[in-house]
């Protein structure tokens, strides 16, 4: 049961993050020029994981 709601708040951290990522408001390199081609993809990836955890959530 904890591990279920652990599991959710991970993914609801990584969420948040992939789409800070996929957004601008935070880089992975320290040259802003430098941008791996897998960013563009966390635009719709990372709203998505947070749908996901809540949904979990809300379900469990």
């Amino acid at each position: 049961m904890i591990a279920t709601y652990i599991d959710e708040f991970i993914m609801f951290c990584a969420g948040l993050w992939m789409t800070s990522l996929g957004f601008g408001y935070l880089s992975l390199s320290r040259n802003p020029a430098h941008k791996l081609p897998v960013v563009r993809h966390f635009r719709w990836m990372g709203p998505l994981l947070l749908v996901i955890a809540v949904i979990l959530a809300i379900a469990s």
